[in-house]
């Protein structure tokens, strides 16, 4: 039963249900944004949402069935690609629905694209230490203070912030969430050199940047509680739980809606093209060591068997994570288990790439293996350890949360964040 107890349908009348819907009603012909509000009105788009936001209260096996048989009549899907999953979880669970209104559909179509303004130049690890203020003003907040590392903030319409809303309460319960438009005069987006070459990241600038009052999401002070919501949701990226129909699925197909599909994706993805080379590359180790006839080197063999078998210990993490998804149970610790997992098979292939191609992957561009793909490598992935929430942080999230340590105690929780260096 769903949550209203209704009984819910089986998965062949689900996915008999799709199949004469589509056929009836998919044409290649449309707009994307014309097809997808049909997609919205019929409830197909976001079909475990529930029946009041645009969904049809399907537990995640049953999505999975609508998603195959979208593919399959090669249909265009809902807009999934950037931060817009973040956005529309997060409002879910914590937008009234006023917000949820608003926001949700566009979400859906890509009529609007989101970035997650968090992280701070003096407290990204330390979340809970941000100092960028929202002042209470003429009944609207003012947002004044600096954000880094903001991917997707360039293009963004719309972006998630936590800003600190009380100074005289200890740190966590001074802060509140918002929803704040990107495109007004008081945000200045400024991109970001990675030392890898790309420029996925910005710094955003508020100069008395404005949100009306009812774009504050949960109550004021509950900002800590919303913004968990959030990064438990970024992590399970990392433990392999995104869903969904497939963003690159427009493929060769021909004809206007799949050229708006990509056009779409393209924009969206290009911050992450490099995300593969964050992640290690564990892919063309093997390759690698055949080109250079390191296969038979017992100390290389023995530092690529570690690799592989950390790797593959990480993919059961995340087909564990899957797993949960699919039973409908929220995000759970897993995510930092994969976050944090996921650091050590980056690094561990890091050093089997250096051990393999020696001073040549140091080489760049064309000169470089690969085309320096191996180079790109090594200066990619220490982003792993950082972005998302640092290895110390999921190690004190899985201490404290999983194996039910005692919190550190280096901070005085009860004191006013006023009080705390750094904080005033």
């Amino acid at each position: 039963m769903d949550q209203q107890g209704e009984t819910l349908p089986t998965a062949d009348a689900v996915r008999e249900a799709i199949r004469a819907w589509l056929a009836e009603t998919w044409r290649p012909t449309y707009g994307l944004v014309e097809w997808r509000n049909i997609l919205v009105d019929a409830g197909w788009a976001a079909p475990g949402w529930p029946r009041a936001w645009f969904g049809r209260d399907l537990p995640p096996p049953l999505v999975a069935v609508v998603e195959e048989e979208m593919r399959r009549a090669g249909a265009v899907g809902p807009a999934r690609a950037g931060p817009r999953n973040l956005a529309s979880a997060t409002l879910l669970a914590h937008g009234d629905d006023a917000q949820k209104g608003r926001f949700l559909r566009r979400i859906l179509t890509g009529e609007d694209s989101w970035c997650q303004l968090f992280s701070e130049p003096g407290n990204g690890s330390d979340l809970a230490g941000a100092i960028t203020r929202a002042d209470w003003r003429d009944g609207r907040w003012v947002i004044n203070g600096q954000k880094v590392w903001t991917t997707s903030a360039h293009h963004a319409d719309w972006g998630l912030l936590l800003a600190r809303t009380d100074w005289d309460v200890p740190k966590h319960q001074g802060l509140s969430y918002f929803v704040i438009d990107m495109r007004q005069p008081g945000v200045e987006v400024r991109p970001l050199r990675q030392m890898n070459g790309h420029a996925s990241f910005n710094e955003v600038f508020f100069t008395d940047a404005e949100v009306p009052a009812e774009l504050m999401v949960g109550a004021r002070g509950e900002g800590w509680a919303v913004a968990n919501t959030t990064l438990m949701h970024e992590r399970r990226g990392f433990a392999g739980g995104g869903g969904g129909v497939g963003l690159a699925e427009a493929g060769s197909r021909q004809g206007g809606i799949y050229d708006e599909e990509r056009a779409e994706t393209a924009i969206a993805m290009e911050p992450y093209k490099w995300y593969p080379q964050r992640a290690g590359r564990v892919d063309l180790v093997i390759e690698r060591a055949r080109e250079t006839g390191k296969l038979s080197d017992p100390v290389v063999r023995q530092e690529i068997a570690r690799l592989l078998i950390l790797s593959r210990s990480a993919d059961f993490t995340a087909r564990r994570a899957r797993a949960a998804q699919a039973q409908g149970q929220p995000p759970g610790p897993e995510g930092s288990i994969a976050k944090l997992v996921a650091s050590h098979v980056a690094r561990a292939a890091a050093r089997a790439h250096t051990l393999i191609s020696g001073a040549d992957a140091m080489l760049s561009g064309a000169d470089g293996p690969h085309d320096g793909i191996i180079a790109e490598v090594l200066v990619s992935v220490p982003a792993v350890s950082i972005a998302g929430g640092t290895d110390e942080i999921q190690r004190n999230i899985l201490a404290e949360r999983v194996l039910r340590m005692p919190k550190d105690g280096s901070v005085d929780p009860a004191k006013p964040f006023r009080e705390i260096a750094g904080g005033a």
